[in-house]
This record gives structure tokens, sequence and C-alpha cells, in this order.
């Protein structure tokens, strides 16, 4: 993000831990009996120890207050060397990665049950082997898990709702997958999520749950916000604007919104324009124009705490009426499962042998490093783009994808043979 001007790159990076210092500061305001963490403290290896004792400065914290902190290792934290030499203060308790392990809160007749990875990959359903529900115990099942499946996260230690209802447990925290979701209300089966979105694919309000057991077992959980600047996207529908003029005005309300919505936090957005209009041809034209222009309207809008991550537009031309297709539904249909497999599988377009060099030589310097040197003249490596699973490569191959299907299908449909602004 540093190739952004303004971009506030310093804050961003010291986001993750003040997350943490936050759910600190909740855990300790709301005078709770215990915290739990479901994996992936984490992220991948650390660039130096600081980042682990910054975690036991904040766990020392809750140590002060009296408060236990009882966690799983997730597939980072496994991947972590440096976590297994770390030491933790006395009221952390890390569960075991060799066989589930019960930690038992005997003044509050509390049973939370749990395994850490023991390695970064691990396929099989830890949550068959936790043991059943202690009779007396209010039971809380601690999970790394892709559950069933969740797009964009690795299928790690997949389980089912009805086998984590088998174990009789009254509440099960659940990490690995980094969007709040609730999958059950009886018993309580969510993901909490992230503590703080990290980029624009992790948009929303990121924190914790807050749970109150009532005398009669009745759990309330209350989410926390604990991120302390956050990822939102703005999708503006430009299909009713008339006159150029008028665009500002739609991306204006909608950023107004947001910044309301934010409670006072500093925003990133990515501003997306859609929609069939006849201003589709100016707006690709001048791009830059427009971008500029939005960021412009950002800084007056947010006073210093709303910042412009990228501008796409994904508008299009309207259908004509009356206008007969010039290719069958048959074909289009084939047409987008093919963009639908270069997405799942990009290495597949080495072997269409199409020139990309065109596309290469008119990319900044820094995407030139991340999409791949050109193993042969005219020919771009996206598998070694694919395997590098960073974000800003896959933002551009997908962009690059969407582009040449929307002008494909467009052209295909409408027979124009008009050259791209």
């Amino acid at each position: 993000m540093q190739r952004y001007e303004g971009a506030p790159v310093d804050e961003i990076r010291r986001a993750p831990r003040e997350g943490l210092s936050n759910l600190v500061d909740l855990a300790i305001e709301q005078q709770v009996q215990f915290v739990l963490i479901a994996g992936d403290l984490y992220d991948g290896d650390w660039k130096n120890f600081q980042t682990g004792m910054y975690f036991v400065q904040q766990a020392t914290r809750l140590r002060a207050a009296d408060i236990p902190l009882i966690f799983i290792a997730g597939n980072h934290d496994a991947a972590n060397k440096m976590t297994r030499s770390l030491p933790l203060p006395d009221n952390v308790t890390l569960l075991s990665h060799k066989k589930p392990q019960t930690v038992h809160l005997e003044t509050l007749d509390v049973a939370i049950h749990g395994q850490s990875f023991a390695t970064e990959c691990v396929l099989e359903d830890l949550s068959q082997a936790y043991p059943a529900a202690e009779r007396g115990c209010l039971n809380i099942g601690l999970l790394h898990t892709s559950a069933e499946g969740r797009e964009g996260h690795d299928r790690y230690s997949p389980c089912s709702l009805d086998g984590l209802k088998l174990k009789g447990y009254d509440y099960w925290a659940l990490g690995h997958i980094h969007k709040r979701e609730v999958l059950c209300q009886d018993p309580f089966v969510a993901f909490s999520g992230n503590i703080q979105g990290r980029h624009i694919r992790e948009s929303g309000p990121k924190g914790c749950y807050v749970v109150t057991v009532h005398d009669d077992r009745r759990l309330e959980p209350v989410f926390h916000p604990l991120d302390v600047m956050r990822w939102e996207t703005a999708q503006v529908d430009v299909s009713s604007v008339q006159h150029s003029d008028d665009v500002l005005s739609c991306v204006s309300g909608h950023l107004s919104r947001l910044v309301l919505g934010s409670e006072s936090k500093p925003l990133a957005v990515r501003v997306e324009l859609v929609g069939a209009t006849k201003l589709h041809r100016e707006l690709q034209a001048y791009q830059d124009h427009w971008i500029h222009q939005v960021r412009g309207l950002a800084l007056d809008i947010g006073q210093g705490k709303l910042w412009i991550e990228k501008v796409k537009l994904h508008t299009s031309l309207p259908v004509r009426g009356g206008t007969t297709p010039m290719i069958d539904e048959a074909a289009l249909g084939e047409l987008t499962e093919l963009f639908a497999q270069l997405r799942t599988q990009p290495q597949q377009l080495d072997a269409l042998g199409f020139d990309f060099q065109p596309v290469i030589n008119k990319l900044p310097p820094e995407l030139k490093s991340l999409v791949g040197a050109a193993t042969k003249p005219g020919t771009l490596n996206f598998t070694q783009a694919a395997d590098q699973d960073d974000p800003q490569a896959d933002d551009w191959l997908a962009g690059v994808l969407s582009q040449a299907e929307s002008l494909l299908t467009h052209r295909l449909q409408h027979g124009t043979t008009d050259s791209p602004p």
C-alpha cells in the first residue's frame, strides 16, 4: 500500500496489535472470568521476537486482573517456529496438539475442551475425538476448523454442525474463518472472526463475542467491535445516472453513509462503479480523472479519516432494445464456463498461448514482480502468480479476467467492433 500516496501504512501495520490491546481492555472492563482464542493468534512466522513479546505483555495485563486465557494453536501458529519457545505467563494455557485436552475452571463449573494443530495442515476432523460433555459443567469447545468449507479458506479440520451438536456442549468457539458467522443458536456455534481486518477482503466491523451465562444456563453472546480501522466496499450503481457530473454525487452519498456508520474509526474504502450506463465509455476513457476525483471527494468527506484503497470501474453499455444477439445462449454459456475455470485455475492461461506481452509492458514495476517474469517471449507465467497467494496479484488477475469477459461478451452479443477506450 506504500505506492498509494497518503495511505495510512503505519496505522494499518499497528492495527492488529491495537486490536489485541482493545480486547484486553474490554475483558478487564467487563470483568470477564476467562478469555478464549480459537487459533491463529499469529499470522505466520514473525519477523522478530517482539511480536510474541507483545502478546505476552497483553496476557500479563490479564493476569494482573486475575483473568485466565485459554487458546489453541491454528494452522498459522503451527507454522511459527518461534511460538514453541515463547515463555507464557502462568495465566495462559495453550491446549495440547497431541490429543484433545480439557481445562477445568473449578470455581465456575466450566469445562473447556480443545486441541491445537500439530502442523500447519490438519485435514482430519479433530472434533470427533473431543470428549463428551461433562455433567454439571458448562461445556465449551474450542476448535480451529473450516467447518463444512468456506470460500477463501483452506479446508482444515473440516467438521459438520450435526457432529458438533452430538458432543452436547453448550458453546462452540470456532476459529480459522476470518468472517464473523453464527452457525447455530442452540447450542451457540460461531466464528467470531478476526479482531482486525487486514485488507479489503476482510471488511466490516471486527471484534469478539462477550458471552454472559445466566442462572438458567441461558447464553447471551454479544458482539463487541475491537478494530481500530475498518475496510469497506462502496458499490455505487450508476445505471440511472444521466450526466457525468452526477456520478460524484452518487459516490458522495455512499461514502458519507460509510463514515456515519464507522464509529469514528478510520476507513479504507474500495469504490466500485457498477451498472449498465451510457456513460460507460466516458468513465473508461478517463479512468485516471475519475480516480483522482473520488480520492479528492474522500478527503473532503472524511476529514483525514477516509482513504480510498482503490477505484474499480465495472460498468457496461446498456443493451439496445430490439437488438438481436449475434451469438446463441449455449455459446455464451460455454464462454462463461471458460472464464469461471480460468478464475479457479489460472495456470490454464499458459496453455492457451495468448500473447500477453503488451499487458506485461503496461504493468507498474511492483505488479510485474507479483505476476512473475515471462517464461518465454509473449507468455506470462500465471502459474507462478497464482502460487504466490498475494492479494494484489489475485486482484490484478481477477480484474483482467473480468474486463476480458465483459468486453468479449458485449461484442459477441451486440456485434460492435469498437476499440476499447
